[in-house]
């Protein structure tokens, strides 16, 4: 009797330490914990390039996306819980997905160039990525929370439009504007709020998936979902090479090589709150190259098979700085479940039947936390004139310019496409160029 205690004992600490296997019972609903906080945001920023107005998929392929995405995350997940060689990976408890960061870059090009050159830029992105990881250590200090802040302010700011033309019924639909698509993202809306400040534990946690879940059920009885997608969709599929194509357009190439090193620049961020939440201690300088390292790679990957760029998810983060649940085989048990969701294309196709306005009423909450985000970052030191000037001018130098139509068509046209389609793109080398130039203030010296 006494031994089996003991055992017990033993196996329920597993689940707080990197190694070993605490038994499917203990870990599987932990694992299918991190699913649930992450899948919505891993699948909604392909849903939305395959939408109208971007890169216009037929429903097959707006299934093979969803299908990639997936795909991509479960990998990236597993390479950075289990380093390839020991130096691609950070090994630590990190969960993967489809990174909303990227997404205005990735719409601006989609729409001017095709889907297509969202992967050739990526691919390079990727490569630069490896590169930055090799020299983190130096660079980072032209990256301050300031800086970073005002990227992740500006992004958050960009994807609200996306968001409220979901919530009207997506481009191109002819519902669009309608009150019963105003009326479906309000409620899915509604429903996300009152979870997140009326309920704590598992449900808050899973608040966007049931706010879906309960937009979805509503839109089935208005008879806005298709289930032809489904239909079609075979029960498995492996992930195709080149399923989109691939082309390299110089300036999408530009724009996505930017987004990628300030990405990884604030992937440090995530990885280090994993580790002091949850470890109780910093990364060490392998552990943020690795990460970053990793990233890069499946980046590279990714573009030969259909996936979008992913990044370290902060929801996973703050589960497991929570919880300080670090073990890695649950961890891997949720990328693999995502791994066969990717390989049975009836659920991919599935998750294509959501309405663009029960995305949009789910996602403005999600870009909103992203702005605020920001807002925490910038706001993290002392706001002094130096720190209003840099956030004030990049932020409306940004958003300024891609809000009105033509600003830069007096300049060469690679000018406009790489600067006149993403706000965050301007918004993160002004404020880089004025961190820079700018005569530091006493907080600035002290902080580095």
């Amino acid at each position: 009797m006494e031994k089996n205690t003991t055992a017990t004992l033993d196996g329920a600490q597993t689940i707080f330490q990197w190694k070993g296997f605490a038994g499917f019972k203990r870990s599987l609903p932990l694992a299918l914990q991190h699913v649930v906080a992450m899948i919505v945001g891993c699948v909604t920023p392909a849903l939305v390039i395959a939408g109208p107005g971007v890169a216009n998929l037929t429903s097959a392929e707006s299934t093979l996306l969803v299908q990639s995405a997936l795909f991509v995350s479960a990998i990236a997940t597993l390479l950075q819980l289990f380093p390839l060689f020991k130096r691609i990976g950070a090994g630590l408890p990190i969960i993967m997905g489809t990174s909303f960061a990227y997404l205005p870059t990735l719409q601006a090009i989609g729409i001017e160039f095709g889907i297509s050159a969202i992967f050739g830029a990526q691919l390079i992105g990727g490569i630069v990525a490896v590169l930055v990881a090799l020299i983190i250590k130096y660079i980072r200090r032209f990256f301050p929370p300031l800086v970073t802040g005002t990227v992740v302010f500006s992004i958050g700011l960009s994807l609200y439009p996306t968001a409220i033309r979901y919530m009207a019924g997506g481009g191109g639909s002819p519902t669009f504007g309608s009150p019963m698509n105003w009326l479906v993202a309000g409620v899915t809306l509604l429903v996300v709020l009152t979870l997140n400040h009326y309920t704590k534990g598992f449900v808050k946690l899973a608040s966007l998936l049931i706010g879906m879940v309960v937009g979805y059920a509503l839109s089935l009885c208005l008879g806005m979902v298709n289930f032809a997608p489904v239909a079609e969709a075979t029960w498995v599929s492996l992930p195709k090479l080149l399923p989109f194509g691939i082309a390299f357009p110089p300036t999408a190439i530009i724009s996505m090589v930017i987004m990628y090193v300030v990405n990884s620049v604030q992937s440090i961020g995530d990885i280090s709150a994993t580790t002091t939440g949850a470890m109780e201690r910093q990364p060490t300088d392998k552990e943020l190259a690795g990460g970053i390292m990793g990233i890069g790679v499946v980046s590279v990957f990714a573009s030969f098979f259909g996936g979008l760029p992913s990044a370290t998810y902060s929801q996973n983060v703050g589960i497991i700085t929570v919880t300080k649940v670090i073990n890695r085989i649950v961890l891997a048990m949720a990328a693999l479940i995502l791994l066969v969701a990717a390989l049975i294309p009836k659920v991919s196709s599935a998750l294509t039947t959501i309405p663009q306005s029960v995305l949009g009423g789910a996602t403005i909450t999600v870009f909103a936390s992203i702005t605020m985000t920001g807002m925490r970052l910038i706001t993290s030191r002392k706001m002094t004139y130096r720190a209003i000037s840099i956030v004030g001018l990049s932020v409306a130098l940004g958003q300024g310019v891609t809000a009105v139509p033509g600003a830069l068509s007096g300049f060469p046209s690679w000018v406009d496409s790489v600067f006149g389609s993403s706000s965050v793109v301007i918004a993160t080398l002004t404020a880089v160029i004025m961190n820079v130039i700018l005569p530091k203030d006493k907080e600035d010296l002290e902080e580095e």
